[in-house]
């Protein structure tokens, strides 16, 4: 994946509250086995952590300024991302919203842009607080995506996923696919407790690696405003493969095999391996958000 040199990232769509580590008059949630717990009920889930039962009420991120500074003074540049990975994700942000504020007020909606929270460790949301166990999610209380980046080394060395700059750029895609989602009042089927192969949970959560595909697919047409030429210069089949095998990584079966040793479709909130990476391929193939209707 390789991105346009001469292009000027947008901070804006980040807040950078890495080095924060603190939850205002908070408890601490997850960690040790209450993370392995999390985990495997709700890795990817899309929604904030008050569906898991982790919420502590409504406490706002610690930002720190040498942190925010930080990506605002070093993440200028498509050539930025190109060597680093904060900015890197940055740019995978800006893509991602720049083809969804184009694509979807074409079904008649508009786009209300939504931001990523970069944190470390621990964070306060809309939707309740949460660590790093959690793994990327979003809130629809506030409409962010929140991300550790050490998820990225994770999923590589605990999920066995091929890894590669791409295998990043499909979870935050997937993220703001739930954005879209809650946009056009889908992701509201989720939350019904029901879980299993034929869930609504589960559907959300392929419509969300669908519409990752989707956006995949127009990511090196979609111009950027800063130089009227796509942001991203290149996707390879290599890239595309890593975006696959993150996917399988991340299937219920999958996941369930690794940590509890069985696979109990019955609890299943995500979907097995393969169906995740079928969604995603029909995105990324069709290029269509309206063949991304998972509930049919």
């Amino acid at each position: 994946m390789q991105f346009d040199d001469d292009a000027r990232l947008d901070t804006s769509e980040v807040q950078d509250v890495r080095g924060g580590g603190r939850m205002p008059g908070g408890k601490a949630v997850g960690g040790g086995l209450a993370g392995i717990v999390v985990l495997l009920l709700g890795l990817f889930l899309g929604v904030g952590p008050d569906n898991l039962g982790l919420s502590s009420g409504n406490e706002e991120p610690g930002t720190s300024a040498s942190s925010v500074a930080q990506v605002q003074q070093e993440c200028r540049t498509g050539q930025d991302a190109n060597a680093r990975a904060d900015c890197r994700t940055v740019a995978v942000v800006n893509s991602v919203q720049d083809y969804w504020s184009r694509a979807f007020p074409r079904q008649g909606s508009g786009y209300s842009p939504a931001p990523t929270v970069f944190f470390t460790n621990r964070v306060g949301t809309a939707c309740g607080s949460a660590t790093s166990a959690v793994g990327p999610f979003y809130c629809p209380g506030d409409r962010k995506v929140y991300l550790d980046l050490g998820f990225f080394d994770e999923l590589r060395n605990t999920y066995g996923s091929s890894g590669g700059p791409f295998a990043g750029a499909y979870v935050v895609a997937h993220e703001y696919g739930h954005h879209i989602q809650n946009l056009a009042g889908t992701l509201r089927r989720s939350q019904d407790g029901r879980t299993g192969q034929n869930s609504n949970a589960v559907r959300v959560e392929l419509q969300a690696d669908c519409y990752a595909g989707v956006w995949a697919k127009h990511a090196t047409t979609t111009p950027d405003e800063s130089t009227g030429r796509p942001l991203i210069r290149e996707l390879t089949d290599q890239d595309i493969r890593d975006g696959l095998d993150a996917a399988a990584a991340v299937g219920d079966d999958r996941i369930q095999e690794r940590f509890q040793g069985k696979v109990t479709p019955e609890s299943w909130t995500h979907g097995s391996s393969e169906q995740r990476q079928q969604w995603f391929h029909e995105g990324f193939r069709t290029g269509d958000m309206g063949r991304c209707d998972t509930f049919r």
